[in-house]
């Protein structure tokens, strides 16, 4: 393997650490030893293209690892605000980042693995938003951050290629954390692994896969997305998708196609999917086709089934969600307060378990967009994640629940506690990524920084001690630390939510019509 130049002059006190591959030369920042864009797996293309993660060819000589890898081809983001920041092209898009306190080998600090979230379509472990040097230096532990292959290139159904190759890709940098983290400093028999949104449905999904199994001793699940596709969908889907652009959904077909060419299979289906209901249920209106496949072999079952039935039972779980979540899309949508009871009644009726009614009746009072935010707010992600810790309870497990009720401080607090508002707070990075829109480029105030070290020492503790410093969920009691200006432990706050969805269960997606596409 050719090893890059090194980028800038080379300080013989930089640290140098020797991988299973080779040695790698990183930078000291701020009292820590940071590696960036180490490789965990061979770039994916070529005769590679659409197939599980490969391992690294080991090299001679030293890495220079101070910069970044390339970001997978990937959607742009929402209004350009959490795409990917200025690094270099290339195809090596599988690569790790480390931040350590001192890549001492006898330390065996407790490890951190962060999965970034954005709809399995969008994202970078190099984003400045996910920057963890505040985490790894107010918990005294090591850091590791990953990217993993996105969109048609991670999800997609294609025939003749493994599904789910995205998490494959966070399965191998798991594997690569229990090959070297110990000669950064790092504890492999205690990692925790911990990603929100996207970042927390692949959480859940390596609790279920039993490739996973072993590599991880706690997990913290964050907004867990209940959007997991059967293996109809993501075949309909698949083929909808090579079909804009004008191909079969087979590694023939596209396996020669530019991978930014791709892209654009996602970005025209997208926009379509909502007139298309009919077909695809409610995955339709989330405009995103990608996510994980319960494809009876790397994703056996969901995690909700994987948990009752007893899988990962010694895995220690954090999980929780924001109380608005739903609240930054109709923003984004430019909608905010302004849904109106037609939209209103179509989303009770597409998602609430109990229809329409049900959920009229369970909050008489909430206006016609209050009603519209709730029920989606609880299908994508409150409910999913409160069952995600009940099925972990059945299967004769713990975990720990948590709720954001802080509001983000834009527009007055209208955001609320809105979905992502913990990613600046528990990074500390309020100028970044989404934080834009919720903290409006503004200075955080003492109230920020003090929930913002509250989230931090908290998920430090867990992945050290397994105690996040609150009481394990009970289906009694119902205790769950709520975040707000004064953390408070209390009975989980969307009680009326909670017995709405009562023994729903989150099935795999399924396709609706399996006829013939229009």
């Amino acid at each position: 393997m050719t090893i890059p130049e090194p980028v800038g002059p080379v300080d013989p006190m930089d640290p140098v650490v020797r991988t299973v591959s080779g040695a790698v030369r990183g930078r000291t920042e701020d009292g820590l030893a940071v590696f960036r864009g180490i490789p965990f797996a061979q770039p994916p293309v070529g005769d590679a293209r659409f197939g599980a993660p490969r391992r690294v060819r080991p090299w001679d000589g030293v890495r220079d690892a101070c910069a970044f890898g390339p970001p997978p081809p990937q959607d742009l983001g929402v209004a350009g605000t959490v795409g990917p920041p200025d690094v270099p092209e290339g195809d090596d898009w599988l690569t790790v980042n480390v931040w350590t306190p001192a890549p001492d080998p006898a330390a065996h600090r407790p490890v951190m693995v962060w999965i970034h979230g954005g709809s399995y379509k969008l994202g970078h472990s190099g984003s400045p938003a996910y920057d963890a040097r505040r985490i790894a230096a107010d918990g005294d532990l090591v850091v590791v951050t990953l990217n993993y292959r996105l969109g048609m290139e991670g999800f997609a159904h294609i025939e003749g290629a493994p599904a789910n190759r995205g998490l494959l890709d966070q399965v191998a940098a798991l594997v690569w954390v229990q090959d070297n983290i110990a000669a950064f400093g790092g504890d492999p028999g205690r990692v925790t692994v911990f990603g929100e949104s996207a970042g927390a449905g692949s959480v859940a999904a390596l609790l279920a896969m039993p490739r996973a199994q072993g590599l991880f001793g706690r997990a913290v699940a964050q907004s867990v997305p209940g959007t997991f596709f059967s293996a109809d969908l993501a075949r309909d889907l698949g083929a909808a998708l090579a079909a804009e652009l004008g191909l079969r959904p087979t590694v023939d077909d596209l396996a020669a196609v530019d991978p930014g060419q791709l892209l654009k299979a996602g970005q025209t289906l997208g926009p379509k999917m909502p007139g298309r209901i009919d077909r695809w249920g409610r995955a339709a209106p989330t405009l995103t086709p990608y996510a994980p496949v319960v494809d009876g072999e790397f994703l056996p079952v969901t995690p909700w089934r994987a948990l009752r039935s007893g899988a990962a039972r010694g895995v220690d779980l954090v999980v929780g969600h924001n109380r608005d979540e739903t609240r930054l899309f109709t923003a984004l949508a430019g909608k905010l307060g302004e849904i109106g009871e037609e939209r209103a009644s179509a989303a009770l009726r597409l998602y609430a378990p109990g229809g329409e009614a049900a959920y009229r009746a369970a909050f008489p009072e909430a206006s016609a967009n209050d009603l519209y935010e709730r029920v989606q707010t609880d299908w994508l992600f409150a409910m999913p994640s409160l069952h995600l810790a009940e099925a972990r309870l059945a299967g004769g497990g713990r975990a720990h629940v948590y709720e954001l009720t802080w509001p983000a401080p834009a527009q007055g607090g209208a955001l609320g506690a809105c979905h992502a508002l913990d990613v600046p707070l528990l990074f500390g990075t309020f100028r970044e990524g989404l934080a834009l829109l919720q903290f409006e480029g503004a200075e955080p105030s003492a109230e920020a920084l003090a929930l913002s070290s509250r989230f931090r020492s908290s998920w430090t503790a867990f992945a050290r001690t397994g105690d996040p410093g609150w009481p394990a969920y009970d289906t009694v009691r119902r205790l769950v630390q709520v975040l707000d200006t004064e953390p408070t432990v209390a009975p989980y706050p969307q009680e009326t939510s909670r017995r709405l969805w009562e023994g729903y269960d989150f099935t795999p997606l399924p396709l609706l019509d399996p006829g013939p596409e229009a």
